[in-house]
This record gives C-alpha cells, structure tokens and sequence, in this order.
C-alpha cells in the first residue's frame, strides 16, 4: 500500500502533464505519481512516462471511467486527485494530505471559488454554471459546501473503497460531493488558487452538454439518497395541480347544484391519487435508504479494519 498516491485523469494533456508531474514530484516527494491516459493521441502517457510518472490507461472515455478504473486498482493511505491541465497548484497538496493522514478527514475539497476561479475563468457560462450548482447541493443536501465541481481533492482509503463510481462523465465530482455529505463523513475545504489554463491547452467540458448532465446528476442523487423530500416534493406539486382544476368545478357545483366538467373532475381524481402514490413511494423508499445507510457504515467499518490490516503487514 503507497503511503500517498497522486492520481492525475488525462485527456490529450500534453502541453502541461510534465509541469503538473514534476511539480507533484517536488511537492510530495513521497509519492507515487499515477497518470491514466484516457486514450490521449497527442504523447500524453509518453510524456508523462519521462517525467516519472507511472502510466496507465483506461478505455471508457469520460473522467468518471478513469476515477472508477484509479479507486479500484490503487491501495494508499491518502490519495490526492488532481486534473492534469496545470490549473491548480501543488502547493497546497501538503495541507490536503495533512488533513488526511493526521486529522482523518475523510475527503478534502480544493476550493477555488474562494479564491482566484472568478478572476482567471475566462468562460462566463462556466462561472454561473459553479454557482448554480453550489446553490442547488447546499439547499438540497442541507450542506455548506464552497466549491462543488473542483477536480483538486484528497480521499482517505475508506472514501475511495466505499464510494461506488456512477457516473461516466465529469458530473463525478458532484456525485463525490453528495456521497460524502450524505453519508456523514468527514469533509473539509481547503482554498487553493486556480489558474486558467496555458495556451494551448484545450478544455475537454462541453459548458452546455456536461451541465445538463451535472443537473440530471443532481437530480438523479437527490431522488436516490433523499427519496421522501423528492417525492413528497412531487406529491405537493400534483396535489396543487389538482386543487387548482378542482376548484372551478367545485364553484361551478355551488352556483348549479351540477357537476358540468365530469372529465376535468375525473382528471383531478387521477392525479391526487397519483400524489398519494408518490408520498408513500417517499416513505417507503425513505426507510430502504434509512437501511442502506446502516449497511455502508458496516460496510466503512470492515473497510477500515482492511486498512490496519494492511498497515501491519507493512
């Protein structure tokens, strides 16, 4: 088992991969340096071979796949995780694994929206894209999270061998976020500066496709670890649809002493018993991941005995 890895994600990263492995180097000269190649056609795992990094590769394109291939095949004590596109800087990679190693944190978030993001992100959409998705996970998941989407973060051993990896794509680091917040684990954000990126560095983040699909994340992950406030959400709004096409049958029926919209009060019918429906859903659904979260921490404690296990051989 490494003490510290340093996993690094990469897409046609070639102009900046041998800065960010060099600078890994420096920074946390214990380290091992792993860079996944995600089917790069520019050198990219040539040059991040020379720079002394231990390459590897992943076929499944998208950064979920990568992440999902990293968890799986790498044992350390602390995992750094940062993009390979020279954005952020190392020097605050000691803090992050500080956090780990001595303070048992179980994940910690390189905030850059407290700091630089804003100033050096050229792509506006980009900005109110961070914004939108901090506002939504925060209010949803009752959280105080700063930076949601940061591709810069460390992971204790037991966060990476009981996070299950969904998603394909660079929704991921939402999918991170919410996991850890809702099952109670340690979380701390360390502020970090960012910097766009070199010239001639390409963004691989479709601003329109990717934030659909971190939306959809977002919805997805509510509905799944907060299934009784989505659909007791859902049976609120159905009800209000009901009461309103109900109400001017029900004033008709005052004046007349006659029900002239039989249809329009059938409707209604239909769609309260489908806000029943959906409130018991809640309920029930509710008390299965009341149930799932009694099996993780199970589940976090055999992991956790895995890794003494390990140390000691060691």
């Amino acid at each position: 088992m490494d003490k510290i890895a340093v996993l690094i994600p990469c897409y046609n990263e070639a102009p900046t991969i041998k800065k960010v492995v060099e600078d890994a180097k420096r920074v946390l000269p214990e380290a091992v340096i792993y860079v996944y190649d995600n089917n790069s056609t520019d050198g990219t795992a040539r040059i991040a071979a020379e720079a002394g990094a231990v390459v590897r590769y992943e076929r499944l394109q998208g950064k979920g796949n990568v992440i999902r291939r990293m968890f799986r095949d790498i044992d350390a004590c602390c995992y750094v995780m940062v993009d390979g596109d020279d954005t952020y800087p190392m020097e605050q990679a000691r803090e992050m694994v500080d956090a780990v190693l001595q303070r048992g944190v179980d994940m910690v978030i390189g905030d850059r929206l407290s700091s630089t993001y804003y100033m050096e992100n050229k792509r506006p959409f980009h900005n109110m894209g961070n914004a939108l998705v901090k506002g939504a996970i925060n209010g949803l998941f009752d959280c105080d999270i700063q930076d949601i989407m940061t591709g810069y973060r460390a992971f204790s051993y037991s966060f990476v061998k009981t996070f299950p990896v969904l998603s394909k794509g660079f929704e991921i680091e939402t999918e991170m976020t919410i996991h850890a917040v809702y099952n109670n684990m340690h979380l701390e954000n360390v502020v970090v500066d960012y910097r766009d990126r070199p010239e001639g560095s390409v963004s691989k983040l479709n601003t329109y496709m990717d934030g659909m699909r971190v939306i959809k994340t977002i919805i997805d992950l509510y509905k799944n670890y907060r299934p009784f406030g989505f659909f007791f959400s859902l049976a609120v709004l159905l009800t209000i649809v009901a009461v309103a096409m109900f109400v001017p049958v029900f004033c008709d029926y005052l004046h007349t002493g006659l029900v002239e919209r039989f249809p329009t009060l059938i409707v209604c019918g239909f769609i309260e018993v489908a806000a029943l429906q959906a409130f018991f859903a809640g309920m029930i659904l509710s008390d299965m991941a009341q149930k799932n979260r009694r099996d993780f921490e199970l589940k976090l404690m055999q992991v956790a005995q895995q890794e003494r296990n390990s140390k000691e051989r060691e």
